[in-house]
């Protein structure tokens, strides 16, 4: 089932802050886009828009090739992503914290610079036009647990329940297939570009 705001793969379009000078507005944009598959399916979840993005041979938008964002955050960093869609907050979180949702996984001028498979991107426009954007993974940690139910994923503890709990079992890299999975696991988050997959365990 589709991950995320709206099912499909329909942009949500977020106000982050306003810039201060010259008038213009700042706008953060975010478009989930991850698809759950049942481990026990060869199912292939529902393709998402092709945007030209780097195949898995290629490295991910350097920050040399991005845009600018108020929000600064390097590769690798993780950040709290939430807020509504009429006040989104971003800001920086300690990977595998509590308040952490999502990891940069890279930087593009524009979201279409993201690729293909991520989970989540964060985009400022100025004026109506993109500036920069971050693109999102979630912040996956093996043997933690997340509510994956809501309008963006929450880290919770594994007794906790939720919406759509889940608990991450194993990280599948060089896999296509949820097959692949330890046979605990019920379900897995396919990233077919990168060609990896999270295993994760229904609560």
């Amino acid at each position: 089932m589709p991950f995320g705001r709206l099912a499909g793969a329909l942009a949500i379009t977020v106000t982050a802050f306003v810039a201060t000078g010259c008038g213009g507005t700042i706008d953060g944009h975010a478009q989930p886009a991850i698809d759950v598959v049942p481990a026990t399916s060869s199912a292939t979840p529902t393709t998402k828009p092709s945007t030209g993005k780097p195949t898995a041979s290629k490295p991910a938008p350097t920050t040399s090739k991005a845009g600018k964002t108020d929000f600064q955050a390097n590769i690798g960093d993780c950040v709290a992503l939430g807020g509504t869609v009429d006040d989104a907050t971003i800001e920086k979180a300690a990977c595998g914290s509590r308040a952490s949702n999502y990891k940069v996984i890279g930087k593009a001028k524009t979201s279409s610079g993201c690729v293909s498979d991520r989970d989540n991107y964060y985009a400022e426009t100025l004026n109506g036009i993109e500036t920069g954007a971050l693109c999102l993974d979630i912040d996956w940690v093996i043997g933690g647990c997340l509510d994956v139910g809501g309008e963006e994923p929450v880290r919770i503890d594994c007794t906790e329940g939720g919406t759509e709990p889940v608990k991450v079992i194993s990280i599948n890299k060089n896999s296509d297939s949820v097959d692949d999975c330890p046979q605990v696991a019920d379900s897995g988050f396919k990233y077919e570009e990168r060609h990896t997959v999270v295993c994760v365990e229904s609560l």
